[in-house]
């Protein structure tokens, strides 16, 4: 590809996923009980909670670690965060952060069309081969 080509990528981030800790442990059954858009995987130990606005849903542990998925931005990631830290103290987890004290977004999903950006000369000599 010649460096005097400029190619213009289209990136769209699809996911963010963002990890924070409570400060206390969680009752999931409690969670499940009196939640709201909430389902409980007793065998595994978790409870899904699905926000709309942010799009997100989280998977809690009763260890008070909370991952957040589905978000398409950090800042919505961060935001849903907070949403359910909120959550979790109007259910009576009054020990719980308000604001997550400390959230890391991990994960980036992207996706990107190569197909402009490709060199087929470079290509086909290797699948003919």
């Amino acid at each position: 590809m010649d460096a005097d080509s400029d190619v213009a990528l289209d990136i769209l981030i699809t996911n963010v996923v963002c990890v924070f800790r409570t400060r206390c442990h969680l009752n999931l059954r409690k969670i499940a009980l009196e939640g709201a858009n909430v389902i409980y995987k007793r065998d595994v130990g978790k409870v899904l909670m699905k926000l709309r606005k942010p799009r997100i849903t989280a998977t809690i542990w009763s260890s008070g670690k909370v991952i957040c998925t589905g978000a398409t931005s950090e800042e919505e990631a961060k935001f849903g965060a907070r949403r359910l830290a909120r959550s979790l103290q109007k259910l009576g987890f009054q020990q719980c952060a308000t604001c997550p004290l400390r959230s890391d977004c991990q994960n980036l999903r992207r996706i990107t069309d190569l197909t402009r950006v490709m060199n087929q000369n470079f290509i086909l000599p290797c699948v003919t081969e």
